[in-house]
């Protein structure tokens, strides 16, 4: 007999049809013989109902009392859900989150799950009885035992952290989409639904905005091994399965706030190729990489830091073996952008060997402000600079000089905790999926960014560190970082530019704070861009694949759309460009990959 989690949101749940509707799906699981735990969301619209009645009585509501009154939402659909599945004659329990034993944080409106107490679920199971538990909440570990939500996504987590609490069998997310799609088909209409992602790729794409699964419950996946599968709640399609590494053993204690980082990495086969001062238009990258790509050159890191004046400056990392052909590649490009200008001095190029790649990485860096900003801060205290540095959700990487190398991945270990790590990068990934058409799985838009720009900060170890700590201080999640090849020298002082990324919503708080740190810190200006969009692909198939990147900046180019910023890991490449642009960016890309579909999918509403 298996033990099988299933999750319904809002709108599978949204009137007394649809809950009968999953009832009997639930009941037709349940009679092939599987142990069946369900989690709900509150029915449809019923959350933001209540927000807006709270709303109506208080301009500022208390988080703990916004908690008491929105886990409501949930008890109603779990009762219904119960009531129905009793009329078809299968018995049934609807549980809280407080009577399940989903022990989180006492953090209201944004706890995290400490650990889950199975055994009243586990009593109920062996009775024959499908259990309905609540999503979306838990209890305080305090002795007060509030009542706590799990912020957005929260279903999808709680349903989650049960099946690795339980050793479910399989946990099933069902939505109002058949699976997983290469992009969001309400812009992209013949997005291709994919039968299989692997647990990275996943993370990737829904921590840029994919928002059929929460980072969060994929954290929990990929770290605990839960076989996961997204598929409609209107069809008996077989969805998309997503698949997790194996892991490494780890408590269940903890579950949600395990260590953030589960790897210190490095490659010291690297070198740096930088253009200095191209032109700030589009098409540059894309004629850079797209030679690059014709030589057959395997690219690693690729950096574009905000423009200065009409120029840009972009980097990218190679291994030593390849090195002269790159930079003959660029040599050869460069004098033709100098003829776009009438500055001779345009278009340089800069080669750096004698360099090295240290990286973080880990599922539980998502939403946690401050981990870059650790990392900077071990860097620093290590007496190590840092020359590039490029970010993905689950990953930050720093170029540093190779002599300190072994300096700094003693630090990162220490300070991350890691004892045993995959320490040097590996050369190429093995990915459990089949073979695919095409490196990029799926392409993802998030309009929901800003960009804060810092002018002149002096390049000395501990100066980023310094920067990215303020924003911990404050809470504010950093999302792309990237530090400018142009240096510039102020009073004596060699400085660059940084850039990064947050969300809308923390812009403001974000640049007040940089702003009263600025004497601290010794840096220029501060500037501020909300009119920004970033675009992004991701894929595994990418490793140790020239011309990815070139095909997705030639892309952006045939639409006349330019670059404003690039950071790229292993499996992504994000490009910053200009938010009026953004949904013609993803869905240029898109097709430029071959994603689209035999046939168009369509959305319940």
């Amino acid at each position: 007999m298996s033990l099988v989690v299933q999750k319904y949101g809002g709108t599978s749940v949204g009137s007394v049809e649809r809950i009968q509707s999953v009832a009997q799906r639930v009941m037709k699981t349940a009679t092939l013989g599987n142990s069946l735990v369900v989690v709900v969301s509150a029915m449809g619209k019923t959350t933001d109902s209540l927000v807006k009645l709270a709303n109506a009585i208080s301009t500022n509501p208390s988080r703990r009392e916004m908690d008491m009154l929105l886990s409501t939402g949930e008890q109603v659909s779990i009762a219904l859900l119960c009531m129905a599945l009793q009329e078809l004659g299968q018995p049934a329990i609807s549980l809280t989150g407080a009577q399940v034993g989903i022990v989180t944080e006492a953090h209201h409106s944004r706890a995290r799950i400490l650990k889950i107490k199975t055994e009243r679920i586990e009593q109920h199971l062996n009775e024959g009885k499908v259990v309905v538990v609540a999503g979306f909440q838990g209890i305080s570990s305090t002795d007060a035992l509030e009542i706590t939500t799990l912020g957005r996504g929260g279903s999808d987590t709680s349903a989650v952290a049960l099946a690795a609490s339980l050793k479910a069998s399989r946990c099933e997310i069902y939505t109002d989409v058949p699976g997983i799609l290469t992009a969001d088909p309400r812009i992209v209409p013949d997005a291709q639904l994919m039968d299989e992602i692997t647990a990275d790729e996943m993370l990737e794409l829904a921590s840029l905005g994919a928002k059929v699964l929460h980072p969060r419950a994929v954290e929990i996946a990929r770290n605990y091994g839960v076989p996961l599968v997204v598929l409609s709640s209107w069809t008996d399609d077989p969805g998309t399965k997503v698949i997790s590494p194996m892991p490494q053993p780890r408590p269940l204690e903890g579950l949600e706030i395990a260590r953030p980082v589960d790897a210190v990495e490095f490659d010291t086969d690297q070198a740096k190729v930088a253009l200095l001062r191209v032109p700030d238009c589009p098409g540059v990258a894309a004629r850079l990489f797209g030679e690059i790509a014709r030589q057959d050159l395997d690219i690693d890191l690729i950096i574009q830091s905000i423009h200065e004046s009409n120029t840009n400056d972009i980097a990218f990392t190679v291994s030593n073996g390849i090195l002269n052909r790159a930079e003959a590649v660029a040599q050869a490009i460069a004098p033709a952008l100098r003829t776009q200008s009438a500055d001779p001095e345009e278009a340089e190029v800069m080669v750096a060997r004698g360099i090295a790649k240290v990286s973080i990485a880990g599922a539980g860096m998502i939403g946690r402000p401050g981990i870059a900003a650790q990392m900077f801060v071990t860097l620093a205290s290590a007496g190590v600079n840092i020359q590039m540095i490029s970010t993905s959700e689950v990953k930050v990487s720093c170029v540093i000089d190779i002599k300190d190398c072994d300096r700094a991945i003693t630090a990162l270990c220490q300070t991350f905790n890691i004892n045993s790590s995959p320490l040097q990068l590996p050369k190429a990934t093995e990915s459990p999926l089949p073979t695919h058409p095409s490196p990029v799985r799926g392409v993802a838009l998030d309009l929901n960014q800003a960009r804060l720009a810092i002018r002149y900060v002096p390049d000395r170890p501990g100066r980023a560190a310094r920067l990215f700590g303020h924003l911990a201080e404050q809470n504010i999640s950093v999302d792309m970082i990237i530090q400018s090849q142009r240096c510039r020298v102020i009073d004596g002082v060699p400085t660059r530019d940084l850039a990064f990324t947050v969300s809308q919503a923390d812009a403001e708080a974000a640049r007040l704070a940089l702003k009263q740190a600025s004497p601290d810190l010794g840096c220029g200006e501060i500037l501020l861009d909300t009119d920004i969009a970033k675009v992004s692909i991701v894929g595994a198939g990418m490793v140790r694949q020239p011309g990815v990147a070139a095909r997705m900046f030639e892309a952006l180019a045939q639409h006349q759309i330019n670059i404003q910023m690039i950071t790229t890991s292993e499996i992504k490449i994000s490009c910053v460009v200009a938010q009026e642009q953004g949904v013609i960016a993803l869905q240029a890309i898109h097709n430029a990959f071959g994603l689209a579909g035999s046939k168009k999918v369509q959305v319940s509403a």
